[in-house]
């Protein structure tokens, strides 16, 4: 998502052209496919279309004598066929998966109207029909070179339907895992940090997740402020940056939670042999 604190860093005029602002007034940061990756897919995609509307022409072709097709009748047998598979076929796919297809579904992306909505059969109609002419009659140039121009990356058959590539295929974020901060190892021997409230404890993981994305001013208002709140279930205080303090509270609090519940684990698998016994005397039925 774009915050605030992108706009802060001066990159407002790029994340403007990235938003997408939902029904909730929130800004969601939704990335388009580059140009690169849009012409690998095409280049997939057309392949398997025009070979399948070659096969498709060669098979109708070879029957028409027994069907009793006149010769005269072959040219527009050949654009029929050639319609079929280059505008009908794929926009049928595009609808049916709702933006997908086969290129597009091995590099991550999918087509989109421009407020992010699914497209309907009209968006993709418009697209195969103006893609004959910008990737197949011009082998991808014109596409290229319009595509480039914009900074969606859209081609001529996105301008004209509304739509654009967005890219879908992002990496899992990686879960940050932290130890006592140097600073305060001594401190943390002897601390004694007692059970944080729920809404708290939500705050200052999602603060130390997010920290480096607020400005200086920002961050070190915040780290103050939550300090001051955890303050309060922690003895000895220790004399320390706020940020670094919030850290130690959150290693601590987390080593001593996952200790108790592994002793509960534990306990209780020492109890499971008694929990499920039958009581004395009672016959086992099962």
């Amino acid at each position: 998502m774009s915050g605030s604190g992108a706009a802060a860093n001066g990159g407002a005029a790029y994340d403007v052209e990235r938003e997408l602002l939902t029904g909730e007034a929130v800004a969601l940061d939704l990335r388009a496919t580059s140009v690169a990756l849009r012409a690998a897919g095409a280049m997939i995609d057309y392949t398997v279309y025009i070979a399948g509307t070659g096969l498709l022409l060669w098979l109708m072709l070879e029957t028409a004598p027994t069907l009793g097709v006149p010769e005269n009748l072959y040219a527009a047998l050949a654009i029929v066929t050639g319609v079929f598979g280059l505008v009908i076929a794929p926009a049928a796919i595009e609808t049916a998966t709702q933006g997908k297809s086969l290129g597009r579904w091995a590099l991550g992306d999918r087509v989109v109207r421009d407020d992010g909505g699914a497209i309907a059969f009209r968006h993709a109609f418009i697209r195969s029909f103006v893609g004959v002419f910008e990737l197949v009659l011009t082998l991808g140039g014109l596409a290229v070179i319009v595509a480039m121009l914009n900074t969606r990356a859209k081609r001529l058959g996105d301008l004209l339907a509304g739509t654009y590539s967005q890219y879908e295929r992002v990496r899992r974020p990686a879960t940050a895992t932290f130890g006592v901060p140097a600073a305060l190892v001594e401190w943390a021997g002897t601390a004694d940090v007692a059970r944080l409230p729920e809404v708290l404890s939500r705050r200052i993981a999602q603060f130390l997740a997010q920290a480096s994305g607020h400005t200086p001013a920002t961050r070190q208002r915040i780290a103050a402020d939550l300090a001051r709140d955890a303050a309060v279930y922690v003895s000895p205080v220790p004399h320390a940056d706020p940020e670094l303090f919030l850290a130690a509270v959150a290693v601590l609090r987390r080593e001593r939670e996952a200790t108790a519940l592994a002793l509960e684990q534990a306990r209780l698998a020492q109890l499971q042999s008694t929990l499920a016994a039958l009581p004395h005397g009672f016959p086992d039925r099962g």
